[in-house]
């Protein structure tokens, strides 16, 4: 996967997101990684897109923030995370990276 491919604002959140499962000590970035990473983001279009949606970003903000603390730690990682160990994640960015290609 190509991360100059994308937007400068998602490669950020990509990199806020691996910061977030680094200093958790989280092996992979998962989607609740990025999803905060996309909420906590300035001048995102994220959080705008889901007030106009009429979701509780403060809800969906502790939610993510429940799901995180659970997640298995890893001691000794180094700083080595992995982009999601589910595929799903790994997918979706693949995709998108296709779909961008041929805009």
């Amino acid at each position: 996967m190509r991360l100059d491919r994308f937007t400068s604002k998602f490669q950020i959140a990509i990199s806020d997101a691996q910061s977030l499962a680094l200093g958790r000590d989280h092996q992979f970035i998962e989607p609740v990684h990025l999803m905060t990473a996309l909420l906590n983001q300035q001048g995102g279009s994220v959080r705008s897109l889901l007030d106009q949606a009429n979701i509780n970003v403060n809800a969906l903000r502790s939610a993510l923030a429940e799901a995180i603390d659970r997640l298995p730690r890893v001691e000794g990682i180094g700083g080595d995370v992995q982009l999601g160990k589910e595929e799903p994640l790994r997918q979706d960015c693949t995709a998108t990276q296709r779909r961008l290609h041929h805009i």
